[in-house]
């Protein structure tokens, strides 16, 4: 398997440090407000990557951060009224209905920020111990002329940096080279504060994830992933604080998303085209439609996203589970044919080379998509042997461990749908052809559309797309 990294900027080969253990550190949200779909671009694209690792035979342990106190969480906390807690209560709940809805593996770790403040304040005393930071008005800074690699990650000429001279702002533009804040001093009454050797005060943004990742996974990490905007300033900086404080490798390989745009045009509220997973999905689009288009291009490629694609994505989901459900109600009672146990492998491999190749999930999907049309070929109307129909059924599977964009199965479960299909069955059978208009009517009331092929009466359910 082989990933490209940010820091080399090469397609590297990936080998873990333990043997199958990998472990992840995923930049997770402020949790400010409801995410919008350029962060879940960002955070589908890390679930896929969690479950081909876990394809392809590696145990994942992952971290994803929750910011529950930054910039903007205490002014948008203060701005309510509210206690910092009870502001982000709301919106730590409303991001992990969100991950569920998209059908995203939950991470083994979410640790809180305002949680792990204790460890933030040792690592700012290490920092200041071994000469990488110093304190000013109440503040401490990491000061990053103190380290001769800093900018490595994001291609800084060092004649950029502005020896001494610091920021207190959490978020910052590229071409502020300034030291950055690890401790700010509280400067308001009611900002949210705590006691530490250096004065009252709360983290800076970029101390946290350090502390979480190596709290949890140890101070050299496998992969650090996050969407491109996050190279500079945020993990420039983390690589500096954690690599100042340990003097170890802080991450092996750095793995970054590429922007979403959305109709052509940059995600903005000014231009009307910036949208929440939780908008689009009140206006009746599929959250496996949505999940699918936001993985289906290469991470490292501008998405364009629109409600074409949405609509599109859709289909192909109704494809593949149409084929699924086709083969599940197989009749075809002729010998176990080997050419598709071959054409399984071939398509697996095919699957595997693919997304083996910096997870090149297009690839992945073109295998999928061949394999449905060479066995449609071979067998029309997916009437597959008896025999061959449950490797066809497991394959399918396997590779839904990975994309989860398909419901597989669900149709067959419902015994009304397939009690009405028996009483349409038979009133055709007694010429009794009103009651079977009757009936097909009725199941396509439901979103229920039967196909009458020689074999036998299938059916398939309509993906609604909008509302």
């Amino acid at each position: 398997m082989r990933l490209y990294n940010t820091l080399t900027r090469k397609i590297e080969e990936f080998t873990p440090l333990n043997d199958k253990l990998v472990t992840i550190y995923t930049c997770g949200p402020t949790v400010y407000d409801y995410a919008h779909i350029g962060n879940f671009r960002t955070f589908c694209f890390e679930d896929l990557m969690r479950r081909y690792l876990k394809f392809r035979g590696y145990q994942v342990k992952q971290v994803m951060n929750l910011t529950d106190v930054d910039d903007k969480t205490i002014r948008k906390a203060a701005e309510q009224g509210l206690g910092l807690d009870e502001y982000t209560k709301k919106y730590i709940e409303a991001f992990m209905e969100d991950c569920k809805t998209l059908n995203m593996e939950s991470v083994e770790f979410y640790p809180r920020a305002t949680r792990t403040i204790e460890e933030m304040i040792e690592l700012v005393s290490t920092l200041l111990e071994k000469g990488h930071a110093y304190e000013k008005d109440g503040s401490v800074y990491f000061n990053i002329s103190s380290l001769p690699t800093y900018g490595r990650l994001s291609g800084l000429d060092r004649r950029e940096i502005r020896t001494g001279v610091s920021v207190d702002s959490d978020e910052y533009e590229k071409d502020d080279v300034r030291d950055f804040v690890l401790w700010k001093g509280k400067k308001e009454e009611n900002e949210p504060a705590w006691h530490s050797p250096f004065g009252e005060g709360r983290p800076g943004w970029h101390l946290e994830c350090s502390v979480m990742s190596m709290k949890y996974l140890g101070e050299t990490l496998d992969i650090h992933a996050g969407g491109e905007d996050l190279i500079f300033p945020h993990h420039e900086n983390e690589i500096a604080q954690s690599e100042a404080a340990t003097g170890k490798t802080f991450v092996r390989h750095w793995v970054h998303c590429k922007y979403l745009i959305v109709e052509g045009k940059k995600m903005s509220k000014s231009l009307g085209n910036f949208f929440t997973l939780r908008q689009l999905l009140e206006k009746g689009y599929d959250p496996m439609a949505i999940r699918y288009t936001l993985i289906a291009a290469h991470y490292r490629k501008q998405l364009n996203f629109t409600f074409d694609s949405l609509e599109n994505a859709a289909k192909a989901i109704g494809r593949v589970e149409s084929f699924y459900n086709a083969v599940s109600q197989t009749a075809n009672r002729n010998p176990r044919s080997g050419s598709v146990s071959e054409l399984i492998t071939k398509y697996r491999a095919q699957f595997t080379a693919a997304m083996d190749d910096d997870l090149n999930i297009s690839g992945g999907l073109a295998a999928l998509f061949e394999f449905i049309r060479e066995i449609n070929t071979k067998y029309p109307d997916s009437q597959v042997p008896e025999d061959n129909k449950t490797e066809i059924l497991a394959f399918l599977d396997e590779l839904n461990t990975v994309i989860a964009c398909f419901h597989f199965g669900e149709e067959l479960a419902d015994e009304e749908i397939m009690k009405l299909i028996d009483e349409r069955n038979q009133a055709r059978k007694d010429r009794n052809f009103a009651r079977a208009d009757e009936i097909r009517d009725q199941l396509k009331e439901m979103g229920i559309i039967l196909e009458d092929t020689r074999d036998a009466t299938r059916f398939k359910r309509l993906k609604q797309v909008k509302s």
